[in-house]
């Protein structure tokens, strides 16, 4: 069976799952701290509230058999730790057989935690990392080539994730046609980096630029991902680079950071070792006979269920981030098929006042990620994924994207509630809570150059109107 495997992947599968396996304790690691004020006990939208309603084929998880905070900690943390030995190489220590067991536990456990997480973990990557971790269940470990229908596998996954996000641009917005998205885009994301700024004041027909490039990356190389080496791997490397941009210009929790370590898989580590040193690679054994039909098995499995993602970029209503079973295997992938004009933030603040007034002092809190601090710059975080952030993006765009948990949390806030108030920068009552709560919307604009350096300020700000009237302690929305 010499056409099963190729060994010179040894190395981008080696950099694949050592990466995957970091990424995967990031997102552990994520789950963990924010769990409890999100989708505990007493969360805004609670575990066993969505357990009683929706039966266990929907949405397959450990938690819908039994939940407590102190299992669902016992889980992220575990899978953290988990994740952490892959990292240090543990796939690689044992027989091949445990090195699959470990990374089918790891997509396991985060597939309880996503198929329970509701809206905040309704994101692209959640589906991109647990169709990613299936895979890497297949690819083997130092005992075996890595298997060349798995590679091909993980191209195709790569192409849906490059190609459908190409797609949806092209029949989407019409500033992605004429080139002019990127006039709006590093203002207006959901969560903008360190140098998002920078990015935003780059000449316009550099942006035009960006945009073309954008168009090539994601309609034009992905196809070349299935023609002969070199070609792949220059393919690969391209789209390498372009994901760096991204993860540069914004912060997309791990979307570019995995969508590299997929790249990767189709570089040929022979063209690398060319011009770079590097050790020699392990020498594998034969293939077992009952790793080959699990991988066939795995890849028939796959392709059976690509029909409907196929179809889905064929379509005209293309659907974006979409998953077709609940074990989220093969996915549809994309984002921003259109592209906001305007940036609006929810602010929201507090007072000392029981029963507020004109002359009230109202004080606002911080949130790590999003804007509101117009002095504060924009910090980076990805990989790791602020949900309650990037949610507020969207409460911002409709207040029907957070009609079924912003008013649980703002009385938590009320409350004082310490797990709530972990998910912040800036608690403005440090020593008792408020008396009342409530949300205004602001829109914001970046500063130019003369108004940083004359103000320090990185963004202007301008009340639009009201969000959720006050909530005081006496008037409180059901949890």
């Amino acid at each position: 069976m010499e056409w099963f495997s190729s060994d010179g992947y040894w190395l981008s599968r080696l950099v694949f799952q050592r990466g995957l396996a970091v990424l995967y304790v990031v997102a552990f690691v994520g789950a963990a701290r924010q769990f409890r004020p999100l989708i505990g006990e007493r969360g805004m939208l609670p575990v066993p509230r969505f357990t009683a309603r929706v039966p266990f084929r929907r949405a397959p998880s450990l938690f819908q058999l039994r939940y407590s905070d102190r299992l669902f900690a016992a889980v992220a943390w575990s899978g953290a730790a988990l994740a952490a030995a892959v990292a240090a190489g543990a796939a690689d220590a044992v027989p091949l057989w445990a090195a699959m067991v470990l990374w089918a536990v790891l997509w396991a456990l985060y597939l309880s935690i996503v198929n329970v997480g509701q809206a905040w973990y309704s994101f692209g990557w959640e589906s991109l990392l647990l169709e990613t971790g299936f895979l890497a269940v297949f690819l083997g470990n130092d005992t075996v080539g890595p298997p060349v229908l798995v590679l091909f596998l993980l191209r195709w996954l790569l192409f849906r994730v490059e190609f459908g996000a190409g797609l949806i641009k092209m029949r989407g917005d019409r500033c992605w046609r004429n080139l002019t998205c990127l006039y709006y885009h590093h203002e207006t994301q959901p969560m903008p980096g360190p140098l998002s700024w920078f990015f935003h004041h780059l000449p316009r027909p550099l942006h035009r630029v960006e945009t073309a490039a954008n168009h090539v990356a994601q309609l034009g190389l992905p196809v070349l991902l299935f023609t002969p080496q070199p070609v792949a791997t220059w393919a690969a490397a391209a789209i390498v680079v372009t994901q760096l941009w991204l993860v540069l210009s914004g912060n997309f929790a791990w979307l570019n950071w995995i969508t590299i370590l997929i790249a990767l898989t189709a570089v040929d580590g022979r063209l690398v070792a060319g011009v770079t040193p590097l050790p020699e690679p392990p020498e594998p054994g034969g293939t077992p006979a009952w790793f080959a039909a699990a991988v066939l098995a795995a890849t028939a499995v796959v392709l059976a269920l690509s029909w409907w993602p196929a179809r889905n970029l064929l379509s005209r209503r293309q659907r974006m981030n979409a998953s077709f079973n609940s074990l989220h295997l093969v996915n549809t992938y994309g984002a921003f098929g259109s592209i906001t004009r305007v940036r609006h933030e929810v602010v929201v603040e507090g007072t000392p006042d029981i029963r507020p007034t004109a002359t009230s002092e109202w004080r606002e809190y911080g949130f790590r990620g999003k804007p509101g601090d117009p002095r504060r710059l924009p910090r980076q975080f990805a990989p790791y994924h602020l949900r309650l952030d990037w949610l507020m993006w969207f409460a911002a765009l409709s207040p029907g994207y957070a009609e079924r948990w912003f008013g649980a949390f703002l009385t938590r806030l009320l409350d004082g509630d310490r797990d709530t108030l972990r998910l912040l920068r800036h608690n403005p009552f440090p020593d008792r809570p408020p008396g009342g709560v409530r949300a205004r919307l602001y829109r914001y604009e970046y500063t130019d150059w003369a108004e940083l350096r004359r103000t320090g300020a990185w963004w202007r700000r301008e009340f639009v109107r009201e969000y959720a009237p006050p909530v005081t302690a006496g008037r409180r929305v059901p949890r």
